[in-house]
């Protein structure tokens, strides 16, 4: 199975904006702790250009949180990226830094410094959605305060299988196998196993083409994406390689243009770009004929990849 069947092949069904209140009427930005949703919506195929929503909807909400995902999904994303650390005692949670200083407050000790330094008690101590509201009193939300870091199983056990995840290993100073491993383990106890369909709900994206390839030796079955650096070159050495490797490329918006998009696709890559907050931006690159689009605002982007046609590179 090629990439784009995964990664565009489905989208999150309106039906999951429900999920914006539970029984007691809270809305579920005021939780801070998951709840497995239960039956699968029926996530049905769709034939756009996929939206995917950069560490949620984190340009409405603080990103890589309940919150950010829980808006991600009411606002029709089709994938929902997400970052993964690994902490002292090996908890593998969602953040993007390497330690929580940027998107937390607290106790110094708890809440600063690399994250392989501390614990998963320390970091779930934080408060992960303050930092917003200051940084942004235009979109602030009291329901965002206290907040904390995810884990990933927490995450997947929230959602069940209502949502596709587009998860990013980073790297590790280590680097020894043990966040993949992480990873593959907190998939296979959420039920995401190599004989279940609901795998291939899951697309792994990295910087590190070696992390992919342990995701890879691992779990052959789940669907791998290349991320470029901005600037990187991606001649026709460079996407041959790639192409026996992953079926998916996430470049830098900067770096594509319509040479780049053929070249990919006639080695049948989805592309994929990352990030992208600007409609008229988003409206020029799904020209071009990109896969799809990251952005931190679902919100926007939804509606522009709305009644687009798409198919896969390869059929």
């Amino acid at each position: 199975m090629v990439l784009v069947v995964v990664l565009v092949g489905t989208a999150c069904g309106g039906d999951d904006a429900g999920r914006a209140a539970d029984d007691d009427g809270r809305s579920t930005t005021e939780q801070t702790t998951g709840e497995t949703t239960g039956d699968a919506t029926g996530l049905g195929p769709v034939t756009r250009p996929a939206a995917v929503a950069h560490r949620g909807a984190a340009g409405l909400a603080p990103e890589n949180t309940f919150a950010a995902f829980d808006l991600a999904v009411e606002h029709g994303a089709d994938l929902i990226e997400l970052d993964l650390q690994l902490t002292a005692d090996g908890a593998l949670v969602v953040l993007h830094d390497p330690g929580p200083d940027r998107t937390t407050t607290g106790a110094a000790d708890d809440c600063t410094g690399p994250i392989d330094t501390l614990t998963l008690e320390q970091v779930q101590s934080c408060d992960a959605g303050s930092w917003f509201n200051e940084a942004n009193p235009d979109r602030a939300d009291p329901t965002f305060v206290g907040l904390r870091i995810p884990t990933l199983s927490e995450t997947l056990d929230r959602y069940g299988t209502d949502v596709r995840w587009l998860i990013e290993t980073k790297t590790l100073l280590a680097d020894d196998g043990s966040m993949e491993q992480a990873l593959v383990d907190a998939l296979d106890a959420a039920g995401f196993t190599a004989d279940a369909e609901v795998s291939q709900q899951v697309v792994v994206q990295s910087f590190e083409i070696e992390s992919l390839r342990r995701v890879r030796d691992l779990r052959p079955d789940l669907t791998l994406t290349y991320l470029g650096s901005l600037g990187e070159g991606f001649d026709e050495e460079a996407l041959d390689a790639l192409a026996e490797e992953v079926t998916g490329l996430g470049p830098n918006q900067a770096d594509v243009d319509e040479a780049l998009i053929a070249a990919a696709h006639e080695r049948c890559l989805t592309v994929v770009p990352y990030t992208i907050d600007d409609p008229a931006e988003m409206t020029r690159l799904l020209d071009l004929g990109v896969d799809g689009v990251i952005s931190n605002r679902i919100d926007l982007l939804v509606p522009i990849v709305a009644g687009r046609e798409w198919s896969p590179p390869c059929g």
